[in-house]
């Protein structure tokens, strides 16, 4: 082997080792992600594990949690607003998380060669189409991190990717998401379940408590 060759073989080895290393998968730990919402900017983070997440979302005087595990067999809701002494917690029915699922869009993906950094992560754009609305999106995944999917991330299997900068749909309103970290920072104590003080109430009664 000449010496040119030699040099070029090294570089070529050297970027792979990088690439290796700056790979990181995350079994637990924390997302942190910015939301665009029809409410206003907003910031949630989520905490998961292999087999459940929790989601925190401040929007104005509510802390709204969000719990599920990978099963898709049990959702609750949390909303806690100190100022108006509320504290509700409604956990879907068996039917209320398969009306969920059959009301979910099916996204189809496109890779594309277009690439470009993200907070940090090295992403590259893929074309989404809801073949259901035949709405379309676009999304930037990245491969420097690997995580269980979650709320936000769970239609995004075949992406190709971890999804960074994309647009999920709940409630069948479309909600632009970007995901700002990932951390080894586990939930605090008692995530996972409903606290002590929160009143019971159905799915109906949290919609028409937030006017839907």
């Amino acid at each position: 082997m000449n010496t040119k060759l030699k040099i070029a073989a090294g570089l070529a080895f050297s970027a792979l080792a990088f690439t290796a290393s700056a790979q990181k998968s995350y079994t637990q730990g924390t997302a942190t992600y910015a939301l665009k919402t029809q409410m206003g900017d907003a910031e949630s983070k989520i905490y998961f594990t292999p087999d459940s997440a929790v989601s925190v979302t401040q929007q104005g005087p509510a802390l709204i949690k969000v719990l599920t595990n990978n099963k898709n067999t049990y959702v609750a809701i949390l909303v806690d607003v100190p100022v108006a002494s509320i504290k509700k917690a409604a956990v879907l029915t068996p039917d209320e998380i398969e009306q969920g699922i059959a009301a979910a869009p099916k996204f189809a993906f496109t890779p594309s060669t277009e690439t470009k950094v993200i907070n940090g992560y090295s992403c590259k754009k893929v074309d989404v189409k809801d073949t259901k609305s035949g709405s379309s999106y676009v999304a930037w995944v990245t491969n420097d991190v690997t995580m269980p999917t979650n709320m936000l991330t769970k239609y995004f299997v075949g992406a190709g990717g971890t999804p960074v900068q994309f647009t999920t749909i709940q409630q069948g309103q479309a909600l632009d998401v970007t995901l700002k970290s990932v951390t080894d920072e586990k939930a605090p104590t008692g995530s996972f379940g409903i606290p002590a003080g929160f009143e019971k109430i159905s799915l109906d009664d949290l919609k028409a408590m937030s006017g839907r």
